[in-house]
């Protein structure tokens, strides 16, 4: 048995499959291959977006961070929890994209705590311009802590969020756990609950290294474009990354391991119990 994440896995079958059906003949480059308009289509089909704006990056940080920096402007401030990837996993990428400032709020069990999340941000707010200005409220779904946020929750921070201004971004670099845990639609765990942009996440859930950046704004789509060539994460051989994330939503394959990792962690979770162990979370 081994018990280290999905970054130590073997990458799925049904990827390499795809992989290597992609890799026959030519294709056009800079995401403008067919695989990459199938998966756009899908992507916008699975989140009932159909105006959505589409883009795959190689890593979850980067991801994070172009995202953040297209929300945000030099003396903005996210506001995410203290124990975020963006803030604790990402080298300051997100600050070193986009300029701007994390502002920590605290909260049980990996979430942000409304109440928390409303008194930072007007603090924030009333520094004028001595200080940051509030731009955007990140969540993290699943969270550090292994916790799930339900759609009511998202909506609920986010509505606290949009109230004074903020945009609203989702690190799900296990979207597909959470929306299997929580049972929801991603439609219901993202732009219906209040969330702009979402990081979509692959590599922790099978992929060899692919993460979508869905804005469900597409009035921030060229910005973005412009911000992912500059950051050095437009590839020439797209049709690899597209490969990738097609064979992933091909049949649910993406909610299908998703499903099992969760089992899995559940049947450790009762065996540790079990055992007279004591869950945190």
């Amino acid at each position: 048995m081994f018990f280290a994440s999905d970054n130590a896995s073997a990458v799925p079958p049904q990827i390499m499959a795809a992989l290597s059906a992609a890799n026959e003949g030519f294709a056009m480059p800079y995401g403008r291959d067919p695989i990459m308009t199938e998966v756009r289509d899908r992507i916008r089909e699975i989140f009932e977006a159909p105006e959505a704006a589409v883009y795959l990056v190689a890593t979850g940080t980067a991801a994070n961070s172009l995202a953040l920096a297209t929300l945000c402007e030099p003396w903005s401030a996210t506001f995410c929890h203290s124990a975020a990837h963006i803030q604790m996993d990402e080298c300051g990428a997100p600050e070193f994209y986009g300029s701007g400032k994390l502002v920590l709020v605290e909260g049980a069990h990996g979430k942000i705590d409304p109440v928390a999340l409303d008194a930072a941000i007007r603090t924030a707010s009333g520094g004028g311009v001595h200080g940051v200005q509030p731009a955007a409220l990140s969540l993290t779904n699943v969270t550090e802590a292994g916790t799930v946020y339900s759609p009511a929750e998202v909506a609920r921070l986010c509505a606290i969020a949009k109230a004074q201004g903020l945009a609203c971004h989702m690190d799900g670099a296990r979207f597909a756990n959470a929306l299997v845990a929580a049972g929801c639609s991603p439609a219901e765990m993202t732009w219906k609950a209040g969330i702009d942009v979402l990081s979509f996440g692959g590599t922790k859930n099978g992929l060899m290294g692919v993460e979508a950046v869905v804005l469900f704004d597409p009035q921030k789509a060229w910005e973005f474009e412009l911000r992912r060539k500059r950051g050095a994460h437009l590839f020439s051989k797209h049709r690899y990354l597209s490969a990738q994330m097609q064979g992933y939503l091909e049949d649910d394959l993406w909610l299908d391991l998703a499903a099992r990792a969760n089992a899995a962690a559940a049947r450790l979770a009762e065996g540790l119990a079990a055992a007279g162990a004591t869950l945190l979370h």
